[in-house]
């Protein structure tokens, strides 16, 4: 336990607190049982290390422990969660549950059997955390954190201070919020940087490697997470990397299941299963004409990658711009809304607002005669009418 302890410390000491993601004050924090969930690369790990540094500091009564350490091949999360009770401990945090063969037993045991202890895990964004060997519905409550927003990617860059709006405040006030922000904020640079290389964290660390770096990420996603949490073989993940690198080239885009699953070498079942999985894993995303969500059955309507730093890396110099829109508008109102796809315009949002997306030049044509109808436009700083431009949609979390 002493060297698992040190490495808890040695985690803690390293972590800043001068950039805290927006979730941090949306979760929770009393719960006995918190899962927080996400893609690879998102903050996860930070955000956990970040609340134990502020709450406990390095207080022995709470522990940081990565599940895939050698010490949990032979040994039992429960029998050292049992162990650390006993010490005196009342905080477990535990990174990458997913890693650990007996999450879903040894958390529903520790919940009811070692009552003054509190645990706080994250876990891949695919692990389907209700649907564990065990049941945890009823003593869980989860969350689950996507990339930075624009808004935060801004304050983490550069220390821009920009609103947090809803929707209803995107579209009545928007022109008014524009006008009003600081001269030497300037909304088109920043999206342009954060399309490319903004949405995830680790930025921050070298951006000439980041979409290196990215790459790399998408490869333990394929490779060790989604083998570990679907139980898929390596085979199929030679055949999930070639339709990531078809999806790349094509979306967004209407799929067409059987030729696509004809081009991958799968039956269409197993192409719509593949799509689940990478859906799930926060690789590709998908909208259909209702709101029931994703699963094995549904045909997906249009596909697109999860966020448009995936199209730069994947894509380098074949990007399209109209592409990199659509997936900007989706990635940032999915995390608050329900999108799906209208029959005119680009998006429905919560079953009540269409949006149109473009360039500059966008006319009315798409969406005339409509009602709560919206065009989205790049390359404008300011809204005119029913005309936003696309950049404060990075705004709303």
């Amino acid at each position: 336990m002493n060297r698992l302890r040190n490495v808890s410390d040695k985690k803690i000491r390293e972590t800043s607190v001068d950039f805290i993601r927006f979730l941090f004050k949306k979760i929770d924090w009393n719960n006995r049982l918190i899962g927080i969930s996400g893609a690879r690369g998102a903050g996860k790990t930070t955000l956990i290390l970040q609340y134990l540094k502020i709450t406990y500091q390095f207080s022995e009564e709470a522990i940081y422990l990565e599940l895939d350490d050698f010490y949990f091949a032979e040994n039992s999360l429960y029998s050292f969660a049992e162990q650390f009770e006993k010490e005196g401990g009342k905080i477990l945090l535990l990174d990458e549950v997913h890693k650990y063969k007996n999450w879903s037993h040894d958390l529903k045991m520790i919940y009811d059997n070692l009552v003054s202890l509190k645990v706080i895990f994250t876990s891949s964004s695919a692990l389907e955390l209700y649907k564990g060997s065990h049941d945890l519905s009823r003593r869980l409550v989860s969350y689950n954190l996507p990339g930075l927003s624009l808004r935060e990617f801004a304050s983490f860059k550069y220390n821009y201070e920009l609103p947090n709006l809803s929707l209803d405040q995107l579209l009545t006030n928007s022109r008014e919020i524009g006008m009003n922000l600081p001269s030497e904020i300037k909304p088109i640079k920043l999206y342009k940087e954060y399309i490319q290389k903004g949405y995830y964290p680790f930025f921050k660390e070298n951006e000439n490697l980041y979409h290196d770096k990215l790459l790399n990420v998408l490869n333990v996603i394929l490779e060790n997470d989604l083998p570990i949490i679907f139980n898929i073989d390596f085979q199929s993940v030679i055949k999930l990397k070639k339709l990531i690198s078809i999806v790349a080239r094509l979306v967004p885009y209407k799929p067409n299941v059987k030729k696509l699953a004809e081009q991958i070498g799968v039956t269409r079942e197993t192409l719509l299963r593949q799509l689940f999985y990478l859906e799930k894993a926060q690789i590709v995303k998908w909208i259909g004409k209702d709101s029931h969500g994703i699963n094995y059955l549904n045909k997906p309507e249009k596909l697109y990658l999860q966020n448009t730093n995936l199209i730069y890396a994947l894509m380098e110099e074949m990007v399209n711009i109209g592409n990199v829109r659509e997936t900007f508008f989706l990635n940032q109102l999915t995390v608050n809304h329900q999108i799906t796809y209208p029959s005119k315009g680009d998006f429905l949002i919560d079953g009540k607002y269409i949006f149109e997306v473009g360039g500059k030049s966008k006319s009315q044509k798409q969406i005339g005669g409509l009602s709560n109808a919206f065009i989205v436009k790049d390359d404008i700083e300011f809204s005119s009418g029913n005309i936003i431009p696309i950049w404060m949609f990075g705004l709303m979390y």
